[in-house]
């Protein structure tokens, strides 16, 4: 399994050492990659000198007799033990190469800010936050409007299924499936096909996008089935196509995906413990790209693209961040996140996230298209359009009312029956 372009390791180890010193990790894996790649091809190169001398043999012997085929057949004997040794040899320095690979981070690319989860750069703001003072009152948070709503029911969510979960009431069931509908109706409009995708998926699809090394903590597994609950629908699209090779006039090819989300939310104790913000499950609608390599900077532009119009449609105010390179995944090579405005915080948090993940995860995965040159990797990308619990905090605090109704942006009302507010019951 070559998480990278074997040739880049070869020919710029330099570029590789200044992606992990980037990441905050050390540079000292690439020496260990040179080395096993070197033992690898070695081994290689040293079985195939041996099959190849044994094939030769075995077109001798039907054509020699007497004492010169006794010879030949003892040492067609002798090699096949030599053979088998150099295969099992191959074998091992693969396996050594190939566990070290899984190792590697994405190369993040060289402008990428460098530093760790506080040293992310501000792109961009769009929108300004309501003066809620001039306005006269002073903001509820998410879970008393929710309350006032009947739309957040937290009390019997821990009774059924312990700290961080929650049920959706009411209209806070109604605003999540319109904002389903609003999100899925934008995607197609946007180009994108919808999937509901299976939210369990097997130990290979989570390996080869990445979940399964830095983020393993995070990420419930099901031993009995040895299967995994996705923490993003982007598994199981990025899965999608493994083993495959497309059609290289057909991309871009764009799935937008609609599942729900599970995270253990491991080391996050203590955090954002009121409310729906850090919670177990939450269900999202996820965008999802294969296209041309030479093509995931413009599509991961495209991707932001839409994330940006998605929050200005619901009338959020928003920060665009580029993510430090210490706090990337080990799939991307870029990242953006967008931060809206929390009035009960004071403060922007994040609300979606769009990655470039370039070949790392196609190569993993063995995704590849058939280009005019031949058959080669694609890249792949993933963009937030809508994670439902931390929209609904973002549309009830900012759009709430000095009496606990919260308006409803005109872009959504259609998919709430043409209502533009929600009152308190």
């Amino acid at each position: 399994m070559s998480v990278i372009d074997p040739k880049l390791l070869r020919t710029d180890p330099d570029r590789l050492r200044r992606a992990q010193e980037a990441r905050g990790e050390s540079p000292e894996l690439i020496d260990q990659l040179l080395s096993a790649d070197e033992a690898r091809r070695g081994s290689i190169a040293a079985y195939e000198r041996l099959r190849a001398e044994q094939k030769e043999l075995g077109a001798l012997i039907p054509k020699a007799t007497g004492d010169e085929k006794q010879q030949l057949l003892a040492r067609t004997k002798g090699l096949a033990a030599q053979v088998k040794d150099a295969q099992a040899t191959s074998d091992e320095a693969g396996g050594v190469f190939d566990a070290l690979m899984l190792k590697l981070p994405n190369p993040v690319f060289e402008d990428v800010p460098r530093g760790g989860e506080d040293d992310f750069v501000v792109v961009e703001q769009v929108g300004a936050p309501r003066d809620f003072a001039a306005e006269g009152f002073t903001p509820r948070d998410h879970l008393e409007l929710g309350q006032l709503l009947g739309a957040i029911d937290m009390e019997r969510g821990a009774k059924v299924s312990g700290a961080r979960f929650y049920f959706l009431t009411g209209q806070g069931a109604q605003l999540e499936l319109a904002l389903t509908a609003f999100a899925m109706a934008k995607a197609a409009e946007w180009g994108f096909t919808p999937i509901l995708p299976p939210a369990l998926v097997k130990p290979s699809a989570m390996e080869g996008t990445g979940f399964l090394g830095q983020a393993a903590q995070d990420v419930y597994h099901l031993p009995a089935d040895d299967l995994y609950l996705v923490g993003t629908s982007e598994v199981a699209l990025a899965a999608y196509h493994s083993e495959e090779i497309l059609d290289a006039t057909k991309l871009p090819i764009s799935y937008a995906g609609y599942s729900p989300c599970f995270r253990r939310e491991a080391g996050s104790y203590g955090k954002d413990t009121r409310g729906i913000f850090r919670v177990h499950w939450f269900d999202k609608v996820e965008m999802f790209v294969y296209c041309a390599p030479e093509d995931a900077e413009a599509q991961h532009q495209r991707l932001l693209g839409y994330e940006k119009d998605f929050l200005s449609l619901l009338g959020l105010p928003f920060q665009v961040l580029e993510v430090a390179a210490g706090d990337l995944g080990l799939s991307a090579a870029r990242k953006y996140d967008c931060y809206a405005w929390v009035p009960s915080q004071g403060k922007y948090r994040e609300i979606t996230s769009t990655s470039n993940c370039t070949e790392f995860q196609s190569r993993r995965l063995n995704t590849r298209a058939r280009y005019e040159g031949g058959v080669g990797p694609v890249a792949t990308l993933n963009g937030t359009l809508c994670a439902m619990t931390r929209m609904i905090i973002l549309l009830l605090e900012n759009h709430q009312l000095p009496d606990g109704s919260v308006a409803i942006p005109e872009a959504l009302r259609p998919y709430l029956g043409g209502r533009d507010v929600l009152l308190p019951v």
